[in-house]
């Protein structure tokens, strides 16, 4: 994939999705993408982020760490988990977690997709 930066990344369950734009160009990012079209499982995490947890770790090496804000999708390295973060008061700069991209949603739209198999798909 060449243009990485701008793709919209759909996260669907039923009649509810979230698009996730891409911001950031690194590996994390394209072995994401190399994954891609897959299904996931979101959970709830501590009130601060909706989970879930990928096939197998993203290659990472040389991703740069990041200090999340809200509306944040990012991948947690410790972990291998990707997030949608919702709650990031108290949260500072970690070098374990990957910035991805950025999405407009509510907190109930997140919720909708919960427990269900959601479709993570390119959109353009």
């Amino acid at each position: 994939m060449d243009q990485v930066v701008g793709t919209v990344v759909r996260f669907s369950a039923g009649s509810t999705s979230v698009e996730v734009t891409i911001d950031e160009d690194n590996p994390a990012v394209r072995d994401f993408f190399s994954m891609l079209p897959l299904t996931l499982t979101l959970e709830e995490f501590a009130g601060r982020e909706k989970i879930a947890y990928l096939p197998r770790e993203l290659a990472h090496a040389g991703s740069p760490g990041s200090d999340p804000e809200d509306g944040d999708l990012i991948y947690y390295v410790p972990w291998g988990n990707i997030g949608f973060y919702y709650n990031t008061a108290g949260i500072g700069y970690s070098d374990q977690t990957i910035h991805l991209g950025t999405y407009d949603a509510s907190l109930d739209q997140l919720e909708q997709l919960e427990g269900q198999d959601v479709i993570v798909e390119v959109v353009r």
